[in-house]
């Protein structure tokens, strides 16, 4: 163990002081100014029609965005006495420093959209507010409806911080032709999990894809890619057992053996034959889909591109390469951001709501994400999408970020993780060279007052 130190913290005055906003800007990016385009649809004349108003922000553009909007009409139709107004705004630490400001200005909306990795940055300094489990009950929502991976993540300080409304993992695709031809197929055409168990059996597994592709068995694309260099890594090191402590003013604690044993590992697949060679994710995409790997790590979010391009497309969680099944995740959920003068009857739609899109996890499973709302999960309707069905236990077995106010999707973190990895990932550095650099990152932020 690394020997340790303490610092008094910085202490929270709880007033909404120009200070305070500036920190909330700095939770919310490290100090990026606000930005992003906004975009949304809304109710018109809420106040005129006597209507309760319920504002959601959310960061979802593209095909996701399109399936929220199509889930709120629902949800907005189901409920003609709430006007629902949907607003997204640009991904990324605009979003969340936007989000900060509005809570710490006490005139945020409603409800909003979090990554729960970014959840420590928030709940510890008051920007959020719990929600009641009586209300959600009522509504048919309870801890028995989520898998207890997400649930756990989804708390702070024993009480629920988070309404989880889907998991999207770090899985490995599959051409099921390649597969099939390679020998790793189930006698369903699935990718049998069990012949790419353990590092030295999935070593062996994409040099049977590579016989049969004539160039490389696995598609990981790192280079440029911090998130998927991160993902990769966290979910790794978890099915390894390594633990961590990330105490401010400590010294960071890693399991060191264990986070080098997965670089050895990494370094033996980035060979150039079982995966590619200085490869970004766009050519390793592009080589996939072109059928030129036979296998694919990306998060579950590609399988519309993916599909486009391979009708049959297959997918499971992510294999065991180490002792325990863990599949790195993260997670869409929705926040109720800290109301200045709280509003029971609008709290109470936005319950109403909320529930409702949760509920219909259907519409949103067709882009690929796991509901979270086990509900849905067991229904005979989403039992016959594929290859969603065949990823879905990754939600079981789902890591998350380490909790800290500095960690989570979009986080400068995951960048400066990545970059303390790229000499090793490229062969020019040894394994634990990656371990001891990642490490003098973590305690340059731990060394930083949490702006919460």
């Amino acid at each position: 163990m690394i020997a340790s130190r303490t610092r008094s913290r910085a202490e929270n005055s709880g007033g909404l002081s120009r200070r305070d906003l500036l920190r909330a800007a700095l939770v919310g990016a490290g100090g990026v100014a606000l930005g992003g385009t906004l975009a949304g649809c809304a109710t018109p004349n809420a106040a005129s029609s006597g209507r309760t108003s319920v504002m959601i922000w959310d960061l979802f553009s593209g095909g996701d965005g399109a399936l929220m909007q199509e889930m709120v009409s629902v949800v907005a139709a189901a409920n003609p006495e709430i006007a629902v107004e949907s607003t997204t705004l640009a991904w990324g630490p605009p979003y969340y420093t936007k989000l900060a400001m509005a809570s710490s200005g006490g005139r945020p909306p409603e409800a909003a959209i979090m990554h729960m990795s970014r959840l420590a940055g928030y709940a510890p300094g008051g920007l959020l507010e719990p929600f009641d489990l009586d209300a959600l009950s009522a509504l048919g929502v309870g801890e028995e409806h989520f898998a207890p991976a997400v649930w756990e993540k989804a708390q702070f300080d024993g009480q629920l911080y988070a309404l989880p409304l889907d998991t999207h993992p770090y899985i490995a695709f599959h051409n099921p032709t390649i597969i099939q031809e390679a020998g790793l197929a189930t006698a369903d055409g699935k990718l049998d999990l069990d012949a790419v168990a353990g590092a030295d059996n999935f070593l062996a597994a994409g040099r049977a894809l590579a016989d049969v592709t004539g160039e490389t068995g696995v598609g990981w694309g790192y280079q440029r890619d911090p998130a998927g260099c991160w993902r990769m890594f966290w979910g790794l090191y978890s099915q390894n057992g390594g633990g961590y402590e990330l105490t401010p003013g400590r010294p960071a604690e890693l399991d060191e053996e264990a986070a080098a044993e997965v670089f050895e590992f990494l370094q033996a697949m980035v060979d150039g034959t079982v995966a590619a060679k200085n490869q970004d994710g766009n050519a390793a995409s592009a080589r996939f889909m072109s059928q030129r790997t036979g296998m694919m790590f990306a998060g579950e979010w590609d399988l519309p591109m993916f599909r486009d391009a391979l009708p049959d497309v297959g997918a499971t969680q992510f294999p065991a390469i180490f002792d325990t099944p863990a599949n790195y995740a993260d997670s869409h959920a929705f926040v109720l951001p800290r109301q200045a003068q709280p509003d029971p009857a609008a709290r109470e739609a936005t319950y109403r709501v909320l529930a409702g899109l949760l509920k219909e996890g259907l519409t949103w499973a067709s882009a690929g994400h796991i509901p979270a709302y086990q509900p849905i999960v067991e229904e005979p309707a989403y039992q016959e999408l594929t290859p969603q069905r065949d990823y879905a236990p990754a939600a079981e077995v789902a890591v998350f970020d380490p909790d800290a106010w500095f960690t989570g999707g979009g986080s400068d973190f995951q960048t400066r993780m990545a970059d303390a990895m790229t000499d090793t990932l490229a062969g020019q550095a040894p394994p634990r060279t990656a371990v001891t650099r990642m490490l003098s990152e973590m305690d340059r932020f731990l060394a930083l007052p949490n702006p919460a």
